[in-house]
């Protein structure tokens, strides 16, 4: 890889990052809305087309937990360590998907929902470790209704909105995979 390209990678993962840190400002005072929207997830998924994998792998990796010591949210334990491995590979799966699909307006879909549906797995299966660690419970219940059912809002807006910036990035030529 070039050092140019080296560069522009960390500019982006940088800059996401950022957005990981600021927006949840925008939604934060409505935890209501902050719930459903989940606004750290936006800038991960997004570098996974800017930056590639391993760039968005080490954005959602540390974002939530540098949130969670510079602001206190997420709580570091187990929300923040469970979200570090689920962003973290939201960012992973939706970069190497990005790389593997065809470059259609379909696959920005497909990386997308992959992604998604890889990350909560591993969410599911962290939240399960760690929370046995510490003698709590973690049910298949309690995965279905944080995964799947209290995240479908959530889904929903990153399914309308990221493609639509992804297209956006394309049409600019800003993304990793062209």
């Amino acid at each position: 890889m070039s050092s140019d390209k080296r560069a522009r990678n960390m500019v982006f993962a940088g800059l996401c990052l950022a957005l990981c840190l600021v927006l949840p400002f925008l939604t934060g005072q409505i935890q209501w809305i902050a719930q459903r929207i989940s606004p750290m997830h936006i800038p991960v998924f997004l570098a996974g087309f800017l930056c590639g994998p391993w760039w968005a792998l080490g954005v959602g990796l540390i974002a939530p937990i540098i949130r969670s010591m510079l602001f206190g949210m997420p709580p570091m334990m187990p929300t923040a360590v469970a979200m570090a491995f689920e962003l973290a590979t939201y960012g992973l799966i939706s970069g190497l998907l990005a790389g593997v699909l065809p470059k259609t307006n379909g696959s920005v879909y497909g990386a997308l929902i992959g992604a998604m549906l890889v990350g909560r797995i591993v969410w599911g299966f962290v939240m399960w470790g760690l929370l046995g660690l510490t003698g709590g419970e973690f049910t298949f219940a309690a995965f279905l209704a944080g995964a799947f059912t209290n995240a479908v809002p959530a889904i929903v807006f990153h399914i309308v909105l990221i493609p639509l910036i992804v297209f956006a990035l394309r049409k600019a030529k800003l993304l990793y995979y062209q």
